[in-house]
C-alpha cells in the first residue's frame, strides 16, 4: 500500500547509478519520502526537511540503483526444464501459488516490477489480487494475462486463440475488460508442440488490428517473434517491442537481415533477445554431460543450441551497432530458467557487447520505457515511484556484483528478505 506523510527515509552509499545512463555519482544518497523520490545526487546536496523524522540507512561500499525492471517473465512456469504444453495441464491454483512464489523470489532478487508475457487464463490477474490485498509480497505486475495466438499457435493452451481481423479486436478487448495492462501476441510459432516456430502465424491484417485496437485503449503490443517473416510481420502492423528477435529463415537457416534491423529502429521499436534463454538449456545439458552420458538427441540438441548461442550474440551485436534500443527480459521460469536470475540476462548483454552501464540501463530505464511505465519506474528522478536496489560493489565495473543484493526497497518501504535463499 502507498505511504502517506512525512515518511522519510535517507539512504547512502559509495556511489548512485541513476539508471539514465548517466555516470555514477561517488558518494550518492537518495531521499524517499512515502512511497515516492524525494531527491537523489551526491551525498551533500540530498537533505532531508529540518526537523523531519527520517530513518538512515548507510551502505559505504555499496551501489544504489533503480530496482531492476524485467520486461518478460512467465510468473506460472517452474524452470524444470518441462514444455509449456506440459506446464499448460496442471490446475489454474497451482499455477497460482507457483506465480506467488516466482513472483517473491524476483522480488528478493531485485527485481521491483515486471511484465508477465502470458499465462494460463486468470492466474496472474488472481496473483496482483492478492499482492494488493497484501496476501503476498511481488513487484509491481504488469500482466498480458492470456496471450492472442492463432489456432494451435504458440501458447495457444494459455490463451486466446483468434482468427481474422474480427475475432482479434475482439480478443483485444476481452483481455482489457480483464484487465490487461498490454497485449501479448505470438506472431510466429515456438516450443507450443503444435505449432510452427520458423513460420508466421497471424497475417499482417490480423496483427495490424490487435495492434490498432490496444493502442486504441493505451495499450502497448508485445510480439513473439521466432524468425525473420514473423519479425518483418509485425514491424509493418506497427507492434512495440519485439520479443526474442530470431533471425532465422522457414528452412531453419540463419541469416541476419539487416533491413529488418533497420526498420526496427526507424520505428523505435523495443527488442528483447532473451539471450540467457538458450545458455540456460546449454547449461543444463552440460552439467547432464558432466554426470552421465547424453543420449543421442540429447547430444544433437546440445550442438546445436550453441551453434544458435554464438548466432544470436553475433544479431545482438549487429542489432545494437544498428541502432536498436535493446531491453533486458529474461523470460523465466520457462524451460530451464527458474525465477531470481534476471541478473543471468544482463550479464549476457555484456557478454555480447555492451558495457556494464549499458546493460544496467537496458534493465532500468530502457526496460521501463518498454513497458509504457517509465513515468514511474526505471530511473531513481524526484516524483518517481521509490522503488530502489542496493548492491554491494560497484556494477558499472562488475555486472556480477548485481547478485550480491544489499537491500531492496519497494515503494519506499524496505523489503524483508529474511526468507530469501
Amino acid at each position: 500500500m502507498p505511504q502517506t506523510g512525512n515518511d522519510f527515509k535517507l539512504i547512502r552509499a559509495r556511489r548512485l547509478i541513476d539508471g539514465t545512463g548517466s555516470a555514477p555519482i561517488e558518494r550518492g544518497a537518495i531521499l524517499l519520502e512515502g512511497s515516492t523520490i524525494r531527491a537523489s545526487g551526491p551525498e551533500e546536496s540530498v537533505v532531508p526537511p529540518e526537523g523531519a523524522p527520517v530513518e538512515e540507512f548507510s551502505y559505504s561500499e555499496g551501489t544504489i540503483l533503480p530496482g531492476l525492471v524485467d520486461c518478460h517473465v512467465h510468473l506460472v512456469g517452474i524452470g524444470d526444464g518441462r514444455a509449456g504444453d506440459d506446464l499448460a495441464t496442471l490446475p489454474d491454483e497451482v499455477l497460482t501459488v507457483q506465480a506467488a512464489r516466482n513472483a517473491e523470489t524476483h522480488l528478493y532478487s531485485g527485481v521491483t516490477a515486471l511484465r508477465d508475457c502470458g499465462a494460463k487464463n486468470q492466474t496472474t490477474f488472481r496473483l496482483r489480487q492478492a499482492a494488493e490485498m497484501g496476501i503476498t509480497p511481488a513487484p509491481e505486475l504488469l500482466l498480458s494475462g492470456r496471450p492472442v495466438a492463432i489456432i494451435g499457435g504458440h501458447l495457444s493452451y494459455f490463451g486466446v486463440q483468434a482468427t481474422g481481423e474480427n475475432e482479434c479486436r475482439a480478443a483485444v478487448r476481452q483481455l482489457i475488460k480483464e484487465g490487461a495492462d498490454f497485449i501479448k501476441v505470438t506472431a510466429t510459432g515456438g516450443s507450443t508442440l503444435t505449432s510452427f516456430p520458423l513460420l508466421p502465424s497471424f497475417n499482417v491484417d490480423e496483427l495490424r488490428a490487435i495492434a490498432d485496437e490496444a493502442h486504441n485503449f493505451g495499450r502497448h503490443t508485445v510480439a513473439h517473434c521466432a524468425s525473420s517473416q514473423g519479425m518483418a510481420n509485425a514491424l509493418e502492423a506497427g507492434v512495440d517491442t519485439i520479443v526474442h528477435a530470431q533471425f532465422r529463415e522457414p528452412d531453419g537457416g540463419n541469416r541476419f537481415r539487416p533491413e529488418i534491423a533497420e526498420q526496427m529502429a526507424r520505428q523505435d521499436v523495443f527488442v528483447n533477445p532473451t539471450l540467457h534463454v538458450m545458455r540456460s538449456r546449454i547449461r543444463a545439458l552440460e552439467a547432464k554431460l558432466e554426470s552421465e552420458t547424453l543420449d543421442h538427441e540429447e547430444a544433437a540438441e546440445l550442438e546445436q543450441a550453441r551453434i544458435q548461442d554464438e548466432h544470436y550474440v553475433e544479431c545482438f551485436g549487429r542489432l545494437r551497432e544498428t541502432g536498436v534500443t535493446l531491453v533486458s527480459g529474461s523470460d523465466s521460469a520457462w524451460g530451464d530458467y527458474r525465477m531470481g536470475g534476471f541478473q543471468h540476462e544482463i550479464e549476457a548483454a555484456v557478454h555480447a557487447g555492451m558495457s556494464p552501464m549499458e546493460a544496467i540501463v537496458s534493465a532500468t530505464g530502457d526496460s521501463a520505457r518498454s513497458c509504457w511505465a517509465e513515468d514511474r519506474l526505471g530511473t531513481l528522478q524526484p516524483g518517481k515511484q521509490a522503488d530502489v536496489l542496493v548492491v554491494r560493489g560497484d556494477p558499472s565495473q562488475d555486472v556480477a556484483t548485481l547478485r550480491d543484493v544489499a537491500a531492496v526497497f519497494q515503494r519506499g518501504r524496505k523489503v524483508d528478505r529474511s526468507l530469501a535463499s
